[in-house]
Formats: structure tokens, C-alpha cells, sequence
């Protein structure tokens, strides 16, 4: 059996990923046989609708058939119970499906979710169609996530995340852990964990800052790193309990080629190639705009304040520059052209920078001054005037080298994979290997 969920939180309270543990622990007792950690699957990050991290789950286990009822009644008790139903926004769902092998239409709609936008129905006509089972609340748009996150079953790139959680009385108070801990754990681990530390605006970011469960989470590459990070860490209040899940998290899972700028469509993530047309200007709050086109069309680019390095980066372009865009693509408003938010720049070749200055004077060597538009220049050392003086042109050095940019470590999305990460990426699932202890 396979059992998706999705959207049991809200902004306020609640973690999907919380449920999940609860409900595996009440199937471990009920002598279920995983064949796989639980699934933490995200989904597209720019679905307007998405609570905090658009992630769902899958647990994944082979079962004696005459408990097939039990479960899925403590499944729904559990999600009924620890749903944040009264919310606004929050509309959980759960799927139900017995099968071996997951149809490929179910890992089509799965790899949409995580680029795209799919609809309540297409998710209704899979269920349908493949004789699952689906409990919807409110709005219902959970059964989306929960039909995804069974379809996607991560025989391509993944990682792991341990994540531990809360006692119910430390809720809503400052996470309290030892920050030399965690540094030293980094430093130990890396390159096979991430995101534990954003070196660049010094900041620990293993820890949420909201009032869910979440106590930490630790990202790595194998579920004994990330065990291994754990034991390095030395937390100041309890740890409820602990899970080791694998996810899609840091593969750029969400990223899809465009092709043609023409072709990009909002609320999708895209990598587009094409030319720097517009030279970056700044707006308020320190965030950089400029424009790239090709053949087809011509779109904005924004990189944010917090995206730190990237922002600088983006603030050295000029006109000409051919560069490939990593990101977000934002709804489009009637007079906007459409925005693509940045997460990566790959800069694959620079154009001249022509910088122009004032004229010298001939009589003392000394740069000229302009009298107004249109009016030439004048000597402000010896007066000498130059009715018909231009601006001269020369070629300046550019400090920017080409290759690929990211984000800081802070302002990363869940998906997006990190420089630890490149030449780690996993081209095939490894068997089924539950190492011992992976649940507390």
C-alpha cells in the first residue's frame, strides 16, 4: 500500500511531516513491513495556494490483507486529529493505493506537480481510473499533493533529511540548540550534508523559526550521514522523537528547460537561455531588475536582496551578456511583461563593457566638464570650451567570471539543489536499505 498526504498544516501550527511520523509509528505496531523510508516529497514552490514548503508524503509498506480496514482507519484518525481543519487555507487530503508498481500516469501527474500546475480533477480522474481510494477536507486541494507524492517514487536523484521534532511544551518558543554544535557538525560532514549554515549572512539554517513540531531538520546524502550529524549535535531541550525520510529536496526537481522565453508560463519554474537586453537597475530594498530576450520574447529577471551573492552577480551584467536563468516565474500583470524570481545565473559568455567618460582637454590634459545637453564642454582648469567635443568610449576589464551562480545558502528553496550537491547527484535508486535505527 501507498499513502499519500498533503495539507494537514497551516501557517500557524502543524507539519505534515509530523503526521506522518505519528501515523508510521501506529503501522509499525500493526506489523506492517516498509519497503521504503517515508517519502517527503515537494512540490511546486510557486502554487499560490501553498502553505510554507508545498511538501507532501508517502509511506510505503506491505501489509497482511485482512488489516487493509484497520489501517486506513487509524490513518484517517490520525490526520483527523492532528489536521489543522479550522484554518484558513488548509484543505488535507489523503490517497489510498494498492499497488506494486505505480502506473505511469500517476508519475506523469507527480512530475507536473512538481513543475507546473494540476488541477483537483485530473487528480480525481487518476484516483478514478487506477481504483484508489481518496478522503478530502474543505477545499480538498491536499488529495493533489497526497496523489503526487505517492507518483513520484525517487528512482532518479535524491536525498535524505532527518528531521526531529518538539515536545509539545517547547512549541512555540525559541528553538534552543548548540550553535557551535552545528557548526562543527557541518565542517565534519560536508560535503555529504547541506544547508545546515548560511556562511554568507551568517545564520544557522537547520532550524524553523515558525511554531510547527519541528525541532531540526538535517539534509544529506545518505541516511547514515545524516544519523552520523545527528549524534554531532547537542540540542538543549528534548527531542520528542526523530525520522529519517528521503526526499526529492535539493535535486532541482522543480526546474523544467523552456526552450523558447515565448514558451514560459506563470507559476512554473523554468532554466531559459537568452541575452542580457536591459542593463540591471536597483529598486527599493536593495533588489536588482534586468531583462534578458532571444528570438521569441523578452521577460524580466529579479534577484532579491536575500539572495545575496546572486544579487551582486546580477548587479555586474550588462547588455549583451548571454546568460541561462534559473527560477521562479511570477503571474504576470496586465502591464508587466513576465518576471522570472532567480535562484541560479549560469553566465556562458560576456559582452564588451563600454564604459564612456567626458573628453580630455587638449590645452591641459584635464578631463572636460559638461555645459548642459547639447552644449559641449568646457575646461574647468583653463576655461577652454568644446562645442562639439563627444563622449570617448574604452573598453573596461570586467571582474565576473563565467559559470554558474546561486543563491545564498538562506534564501534557497527546498528544490533547489546546492553546490554541495553537484557531482553527488544519485542517476538510479539504490535497493530498498533501511539502515537500523531510523525512527525514534
Amino acid at each position: 500500500m501507498h499513502i499519500g498526504m498533503d495539507d494537514t498544516d497551516s501557517t500557524k501550527s502543524g507539519c505534515t511531516t509530523y503526521v506522518a511520523a505519528l501515523l508510521l509509528e501506529k503501522l509499525i505496531k500493526l506489523k506492517t513491513e516498509f519497503t521504503d523510508y517515508p517519502n517527503l516529497i515537494r512540490l511546486n514552490p510557486n502554487v499560490p495556494w501553498k502553505t510554507r514548503g508545498n511538501g507532501a508524503l508517502c509511506l510505503r509498506f506491505n501489509y497482511e490483507q485482512e488489516l487493509v480496514d484497520t489501517i486506513k482507519e487509524t490513518a484517517l484518525d490520525i490526520l483527523e486529529t492532528n489536521a489543522d481543519l479550522e484554518a484558513k487555507g488548509t484543505d488535507p487530503g489523503i490517497v489510498f493505493l494498492n499497488k506494486s508498481n505505480i502506473p505511469k500516469e500517476i508519475t506523469a501527474f507527480a512530475k507536473k506537480a512538481m513543475t507546473g500546475i494540476v488541477t483537483l480533477k485530473e487528480a480525481v480522474r487518476l484516483i478514478t481510473k487506477y481504483k484508489a481510494e481518496a478522503m478530502g477536507y474543505n477545499k480538498c486541494r491536499g488529495v493533489i499533493g497526497a496523489l503526487a507524492a505517492i507518483g513520484e517514487n525517487l528512482h532518479g536523484d535524491h536525498t535524505y533529511e532527518l528531521i526531529a521534532y518538539r515536545t509539545l511544551e517547547n512549541r512555540g518558543t525559541k528553538r534552543r540548540i548548540d550553535k557551535n554544535s552545528i557548526m562543527n557538525m557541518d565542517q565534519q560532514t560536508q560535503p555529504c550534508t547541506f544547508n545546515n549554515v548560511d556562511y554568507e549572512k551568517k545564520r544557522v539554517i537547520i532550524t524553523p523559526r515558525g511554531p510547527d513540531p519541528i525541532f531540526f531538520g538535517i539534509r544529506g546524502e545518505t541516511p547514515e550521514i545524516v544519523k552520523k550529524a545527528f549524534r554531532l549535535l547537542k540540542p538543549k531541550e528534548t527531542v520528542e522523537r526523530w525520522l529519517v525520510f528521503r526526499s526529492n529536496q535539493g535535486t532541482d526537481a522543480h526546474l523544467a528547460e523552456a526552450g523558447a522565453l515565448s514558451a514560459i508560463q506563470p507559476y512554473s519554474s523554468i532554466i531559459a537561455k537568452g541575452t542580457v537586453s536591459r542593463k540591471p537597475t536597483k529598486i527599493p530594498l536593495r533588489h536588482t531588475i534586468f531583462s534578458i530576450k532571444d528570438e521569441t520574447a523578452e521577460v524580466d529577471c529579479a534577484a532579491f536582496e536575500p539572495t545575496g551573492t546572486l544579487r551582486k552577480i546580477a548587479e555586474q551584467l550588462v547588455v549583451g551578456d548571454v546568460i541561462e536563468i534559473y527560477g521562479a516565474v511570477r503571474k504576470r500583470l496586465k502591464t508587466e511583461r513576465l518576471t522570472v524570481n532567480l535562484e541560479k545565473i549560469n553566465i556562458i559568455t560576456l559582452s564588451p563593457k563600454v564604459v564612456y567618460r567626458n573628453p580630455i582637454c587638449s590645452a591641459c590634459g584635464k578631463r572636460l566638464e559638461s555645459m548642459g545637453k547639447d552644449k559641449g564642454y568646457r575646461c574647468k582648469k583653463c576655461g577652454t570650451k568644446y562645442r562639439k567635443a563627444e563622449k570617448t568610449g574604452s573598453i573596461e576589464e570586467r571582474n565576473l567570471n563565467l559559470g554558474l551562480y546561486i543563491s545564498s545558502t538562506g534564501s534557497q528553496r527546498h528544490l533547489t539543489k546546492p553546490f554541495r550537491r553537484y557531482g553527488q547527484e544519485k542517476k538510479r535508486m539504490e535497493e530498498s536499505n533501511l539502515i537500523e535505527g531510523w525512527h525514534s
